[in-house]
């Protein structure tokens, strides 16, 4: 092996206690390959089961909390105890491996298909639609549903523990509900969950509340409560990265293990000033002065970019598509075979690399979010 990649091998522990194994995680992944009725499949136990050994952590594609917050055919549920079966499998086939299993338990909002939920139409904060083709306009959720619906990260969180996981991470970010009800383009409230920034952060930070008292009365084991945020929205009006400040300084003073930062690009820097080049996940680890660890993520592919990255002082990397395309990432770093990583696909790779059949279909017809040689 290479010295010079030896810190992206070194272990960390977070604050819970949960050890990782080193700092490359696997990024959230929607797979579209469970079951329609919100079961897991044996296809994506296979997948996690091909990605999981060698690992700091993985972190699962989301898992929806409540039958209205499906926001992919194919996403598997957290909204029953009938779901513990399924889900105590894929716990167990992820740290068989001996790497510690994370859950993102999420909620779509807005953003949910209306032919894939019970009431067709999505909830949000209130009645505004995304601003994308194909949008629907959503209706704005009651105080009892909202109440009912931070009750359910809690259940969710529950299952998860039940079900031997190592945690969870709560998903408010990519224009989802917890983002929604934080977002000024989202949330156009009155009441007391909308209206001026701090109002707009009391839905996502009860939530952060109900899934950490849960943790505490359920969990006798280690186990993780990370946060992933967006840090800016381009919409006006939208999130600034002043809001997203004031969000993070509030999660620091949760008992949270990490914060995940959601960008395309690490690199990229802001969305809303194009002159501003400085990549966010730096700017918020330097706010937060090592209060909480930071994952970034986001077109990282090679070793020497994930050490670039860590060399910012950032200490966790998520790969996402990476992954997808190298299973063996990790290990060929450790076997001195980095020179040997894939950064693409071959249209006869389904089968070697253990890729559901409808993740497949989406891949091969993604444009060139996945690079193909053929």
């Amino acid at each position: 092996m290479n010295p010079r990649y030896q810190p992206l091998l070194t272990p960390l522990t977070l604050r819970c206690g949960v050890k990782l194994n080193n700092r490359i995680l696997m990024a959230p992944m929607t797979t579209w390959s469970g079951q329609d009725d919100g079961q897991l499949s044996d296809g994506e136990i296979a997948y996690y089961q091909r990605r999981s050994p060698g690992l700091g952590a993985v972190i699962t594609a989301c898992g929806y909390v409540s039958p209205q917050g499906k926001g992919f055919p194919g996403q598997f549920s957290l909204h029953s105890d009938e779901y513990l079966p399924g889900l105590t499998h894929l716990a167990n086939t992820i740290r068989q491996a001996g790497t510690p299993a994370i859950v993102q338990i999420y909620h779509g909002g807005r953003m949910c298909p209306p032919n894939i939920l019970p009431d067709a139409q999505p909830l949000s904060a209130s009645n505004i639609p995304a601003e994308h083709t194909n949008s629907h306009i959503p209706r704005a959720m009651t105080e009892t549903e909202i109440l009912s619906t931070i009750t359910a990260f809690g259940e969710a969180t529950r299952r998860l523990i039940q079900s031997g996981f190592d945690g969870v991470e709560i998903h408010g970010a990519n224009g989802y509900l917890l983002q929604q009800f934080f977002s000024p383009h989202a949330n156009r409230r009155s009441d007391s969950w909308g209206g001026n920034l701090e109002k707009r952060l009391l839905f996502p930070l009860s939530i952060v509340d109900e899934v950490i008292k849960t943790v505490r009365r359920q969990a006798n084991f280690p186990f993780a409560v990370g946060y992933r945020l967006s840090p800016e929205e381009i919409e006006t009006p939208g999130i600034t990265f002043e809001d997203t400040l004031q969000l993070v300084d509030a999660l620091a003073t949760r008992d949270l293990d990490y914060l995940h930062i959601s960008t395309m690009n690490f690199w990229g820097g802001s969305l809303r000033d194009l002159g501003d080049k400085r990549p966010r996940a730096q700017l918020i680890h330097e706010r937060i002065a090592g209060k909480l660890p930071i994952i970034a993520v986001g077109s990282i592919c090679t070793p020497e970019q994930a050490l670039q990255v860590l060399e910012t002082g950032l200490p966790l990397v998520a790969l996402g598509r990476e992954l997808l395309m190298e299973p063996d990432w990790l290990s060929k770093i450790q076997t001195g075979q980095e020179d040997q990583i894939r950064l693409n696909l071959s249209k006869q790779d389904q089968q070697k690399l253990v890729l559901p059949d409808n993740l497949w279909q989406i891949l091969v017809n993604a444009g060139n979010w996945v690079p193909f040689t053929d």
